[in-house]
């Protein structure tokens, strides 16, 4: 009943903050991880120290190219690359049009990578500027994934369910994209943070959960098990956060108007699995044992704290 153990490159610490991606490679591997996320940030932060600049994209090929040779060197399998965000059901065609030439442009960086995986987190733009058509968001996924299978070895995505997501905020939704869209190389990331901090938690609340958490968490997992087809399942994360000593709402000093309440949680207050004297208290095991046990997914499993 094990997987194998990665960790998002951003997980351990931020590039802009003056952790280099070097270093954060042999940290992990000095402590028994076997692969990592590739986080865009570390990609691009890399990329920026090159003559152009970052906004030259042959250097974010030539960034690639680096960092797979680190992680050679380092013995880590590059897991996947992430996040590519804001992509299904935009509204305006211009944008919509661009951002499938990013995404091209991303799964390019994949190949150079060396890794087959690219993660894709619902969009969380602003309602107004999403279809709120479920089969707007299924065409735009399809082709994603249609475009990844024509690529040379071909791309896998994996679809994610933010837990403040416009349109698509609970792995239930993210589960029935990936059946409506029906491609072999579209699955899901199930990631313990995003899952919980849906049903289970609530920042705002002066509880920090949602009314009837802990029987609704239990009936989620209990769907969880009974519906999800492992095999479509292509990353799982896993993630805890803190519960907060008041509700995060206006006059709370990690509030943010611009942002939804989860989401500025989810920025300020992540945290590794265990760290219950930090104040977690997602429910964890109970997740991964739904996923280990309950769906027997034996895959790579990435610590997050993202």
């Amino acid at each position: 009943m094990s997987c194998k153990l990665g960790i998002c490159t951003l997980s351990l610490g931020q590039s802009s903050a003056g952790h280099d991606l070097p270093t954060k490679l042999r940290a992990a591997r000095a402590h028994g991880i076997q692969g990592v996320e590739i986080f865009d940030d570390d990609l691009l932060h890399l990329a920026d120290s090159f003559p152009g600049g970052k906004d030259v994209q042959e250097n974010g090929g030539l960034a690639a190219a680096v960092i797979r040779q680190l992680c050679q060197e380092n013995d880590l399998t590059i897991i996947c690359l992430q996040p590519f965000r804001h992509y299904e059901g935009i509204l305006d065609n211009t944008q919509r049009a661009r951002r499938f030439a990013e995404l091209q442009h991303y799964m390019n960086l994949a190949q150079i990578l060396g890794t087959d995986l690219l993660l894709i987190p619902s969009s969380f733009l602003p309602a107004e500027q999403l279809s709120n058509r479920d089969e707007d968001l299924v065409a735009d996924l399809a082709a994603a994934a249609d475009y990844g299978a024509r690529q040379r070895p071909p791309i896998r995505i994996a679809y994610e369910a933010l837990c403040w997501g416009t349109r698509i905020d609970v792995w239930e939704r993210s589960w029935e994209m990936v059946t409506r869209v029906d491609r072999p190389n579209f699955g899901m990331c199930i990631d313990t943070f995003n899952l919980a901090g849906r049903v289970f938690a609530d920042p705002s609340s002066t509880t920090g959960k949602t009314p009837h958490a802990e029987r609704v968490i239990t009936e989620s997992l209990r769907r969880l098990t009974t519906y999800v087809d492992v095999r479509k399942v292509f990353l799982v994360q896993m993630g805890d956060a803190a519960r907060l000593s008041e509700p995060l709402v206006p006059g709370h000093v990690l509030y943010n108007e611009n942002q939804p309440t989860r989401m500025s949680w989810s920025r300020h207050c992540r945290l590794f699995y265990g760290e219950h004297h930090l104040g977690g208290y997602l429910p964890v095991k109970e997740i991964m044992t739904s996923v280990l046990v309950g769906l027997g997914y034996r895959g790579w499993s990435g610590i997050t704290i993202i």
